[in-house]
């Protein structure tokens, strides 16, 4: 029965992006920061391996002319986005103080304007910004597709115990089903495409 029911859900996904209008569509890639790579001030696990990821979805929709936004947390040192999805000038940068990209910004006015419906996120971290990010994004009415390994995390500990990153980046991943189609990006490419 199992079996049935996550066959279902990805055939359901798959269906899902084919029926998309790509111009309806928007990437919005969360704090892919200079602070969460190697020597940064809160190095994730993976974080060059899931930003080389984001840079190959950035470029696919570069490449189709489709709408990009790039999010930053605003802080001071090692704040700049990575040089692996450098902006181009052409596309939104913004600046947020809170987990959800959604408060304090005008990002929902910038998709609303540009009539987006359709949204694929990706960044970092998996179960901080990503996961408000898209929680947010669904509880407006958009479509919501995660790009889930062009996300990455880190190890966490509470009460004495450490959650290793993986655990944590999938464990968020899990729950977020009920809010987006998560997939890779393989095969996210390969669905969107067709």
């Amino acid at each position: 029965m199992r079996t049935v029911i996550i066959l279902i859900a990805i055939i359901s996904s798959f269906s899902y992006l084919n029926a998309q209008e790509p111009d309806k569509t928007a990437l919005i890639l969360i704090d892919i920061q200079d602070f969460y790579f190697e020597g940064g001030a809160v190095e994730l696990v993976n974080a060059q391996v899931a930003g080389e990821q984001a840079q190959m979805l950035l470029q696919l929709f570069r490449d189709m002319g489709l709408l990009v936004v790039h999010v930053k947390h605003k802080a001071s040192k090692g704040s700049d986005i990575n040089k692996v999805v450098w902006p181009l000038e052409n596309e939104k940068v913004i600046e947020k103080t809170e987990v959800n990209a959604f408060i304090g910004t005008d990002l929902k006015e910038y998709l609303d304007a540009h009539q987006i419906e359709h949204i694929v996120m990706a960044g970092m971290q998996t179960h901080m910004c990503l996961e408000a990010g898209v929680r947010a994004a669904a509880d407006f009415g958009y479509k919501v597709s995660v790009v889930e390994d062009a996300c990455a995390t880190r190890d966490l500990s509470y009460n004495g115990v450490v959650i290793p990153a993986e655990q944590v980046h999938f464990s968020t991943l899990s729950t977020l089903r009920s809010y987006a189609h998560i997939m890779k990006q393989e095969v996210f490419r390969e669905k969107f495409l067709n």
